[in-house]
């Protein structure tokens, strides 16, 4: 009798794990963030403006932070900043390192692929960037044969790479920065928000933007998160439009970048 109860466990366990509470376990996350009472966000803390360090207290600041701190506040949780380099960033999401990643994650098909996103919550674009005194750049079809200084598994490292650069590999914005105004790359392709910011900042620095892609995989930022939450997604895409319509997006957009860059599809909500 025990053998055979054995072998009605065993061909009732599929059907076990089918049940409705199996299905809900992937929600299980929403709901451990919220008995945790933190959101766990990877950055990487040295991306002006989106997510830095400020230079008078070296606290982390940037428009990511401000929008991961409302975000955590809608939900009812405090943030917890976890920074690491980007490379890094995306892996540390797979190894459950923290729970979501705010940093400026561009939205494409390879990696939604893998991972899940909240709806666009900025839209940017890819910027070319070279030093004042080149001419032989004027477009991103100029990159060919070229060095360009990017993050080797960021989009705009794949769109140099498309048009035939060679990318030297660098941790992030400031890095790419210094080794073209240094001479030892020709470019570099990033955001265009975060050259707007940097040339603010450093109105003298020898660089100039010379061409610019809008296209969707390179313009617009999502939050990333694993697969299969969808209560997560949910609550994190109603906070974002909540922020939004509510008036909390409005100021920080403007503080970093002197406008109001809600994405346009909320304001029809």
């Amino acid at each position: 009798m025990k053998k055979i109860s054995a072998l009605i466990l065993a061909a009732a366990l599929p059907l076990l794990l089918a049940t409705p509470a199996a299905q809900a376990a992937p929600d299980a996350d929403l709901a451990a963030i919220q008995k945790a009472g933190v959101l766990r966000i990877g950055t990487e803390g040295t991306y002006a403006p989106f997510s830095f360090h400020d230079q008078k207290d070296n606290r982390l600041v940037g428009f990511d932070v401000d929008i991961g701190r409302a975000l955590a506040k809608e939900l009812g949780v405090k943030p917890e900043f976890i920074e690491g380099k980007w490379d890094g960033l995306i892996a540390g999401l797979d190894a459950n390192r923290y729970d979501v990643v705010i940093n400026q994650v561009g939205i494409s098909p390879e990696r939604q692929a893998k991972f899940d996103f909240s709806e666009p919550y900025i839209a940017s674009a890819a910027a070319l960037i070279v030093r004042d005194d080149n001419t032989d750049i004027q477009s991103f079809d100029d990159l060919k044969g070229k060095r360009s200084a990017n993050s080797i598994t960021s989009n705009f490292g794949k769109l140099a790479q498309q048009h035939g650069a060679e990318v030297v590999p660098v941790q992030g914005f400031n890095d790419a920065i210094a080794l073209l105004t240094s001479g030892r790359v020709d470019a570099t392709v990033n955001d265009k928000l975060s050259f707007l910011d940097f040339k603010k900042q450093q109105p003298n620095a020898k660089v100039k933007l010379v061409a610019t892609d809008d296209s969707a995989e390179f313009g617009r930022s999502g939050v990333l998160m694993r697969k299969n939450q969808p209560a997560l997604k949910a609550a994190i895409d109603q906070a974002l439009q909540k922020i939004s319509k509510e008036g909390t997006y409005k100021p920080i957009s403007e503080q970093y970048f002197g406008e109001d860059l809600s994405p346009k599809p909320w304001a029809d909500r």
